[in-house]
């Protein structure tokens, strides 16, 4: 069976959009990773001036990704935007975006990612992430593999992204979004409290989120509640609805 055919049945037998992609995910991981090596996957969505992750293989995927969104930079970001492949062989050894990206997901024992963008053809890009605990994982046919997949896959998921922005996309992006909310108040706390720099406050939570094995967005929703009480609240309004107050 074809990767295309894959695809399609991923689309036909998942419960809904969020549950696609997440399989679509899980399904990039175990096609990219080869010769029995683990491998994680994130697939980020840009629209409107915002990032999220929209599938991911693992939680562990969309930690690693969050950094990024955290920082406003990093591969799947500038793949997204730009719509070019990004390659980072080492992370020991990168310093494109500066020394706080590559030390915060090399902390999560990761040394290789890579970065492809899928073609959409709409207001909305995308990008598939890629990451290895190995370095140089992604040279040479390796790479080529992660191409011609992507290609193979974007159809499938330019239709879907395109189905779900017409249908339910508030309702299957809000949860993403409020998870970036809560990370980015967070961020906004440990700069107070430390009197520090963003990126230096976004490598106070990676570490504590590292050092205990929580993850980043569980630390920084116990980090907001300790500071007000009952948590944040995202203000999202749905496309064509006018808002009557704050009672509506």
């Amino acid at each position: 069976m074809s990767t295309t055919d894959q695809v399609q049945n991923l689309i036909l037998e998942s419960a809904d959009f969020e549950d696609f992609l997440n399989e679509l995910a899980r399904f990039s991981a175990h096609q990219m990773a080869g010769d029995g090596d683990d491998a994680l996957c994130g697939i980020t969505l840009l629209r409107d001036r915002k990032a999220a992750t929209i599938g991911w293989s693992s939680p562990s995927a969309r930690e690693v990704d969050e950094i990024q969104y955290s920082l406003s930079q990093g591969p799947c970001l500038t793949a997204a935007k730009e719509e070019r492949e990004v390659y980072v062989p080492d992370l020991l050894q990168e310093d494109r975006w500066g020394p706080d990206y590559a030390s915060a997901v090399a902390s999560h024992g990761l040394r290789s990612v890579f970065s492809l963008p899928f073609n959409l053809q709409g207001e909305a890009k995308a990008a598939l992430n890629l990451y290895s605990d190995f370095p140089n994982k992604f040279d040479g046919r390796a790479a080529e593999r992660a191409r011609d997949f992507t290609r193979e896959i974007s159809q499938a998921l330019r239709l879907a992204v395109r189905f779900s922005l017409h249908t339910d996309s508030a309702s299957n992006l809000r949860a993403t979004l409020e998870s970036r909310t809560i990370i980015d108040i967070a961020v906004g706390i440990v700069m107070a409290q430390n009197r520090c720099s963003q990126e230096a406050a976004v490598e106070i939570l990676t570490e504590a989120s590292s050092n205990s094995n929580t993850k980043l967005r569980d630390i920084a929703k116990s980090l907001v509640n300790s500071v007000g009480g009952a948590g944040a609240r995202t203000y999202y309004q749905e496309p064509g609805k006018v808002s009557s107050g704050p009672g509506s």
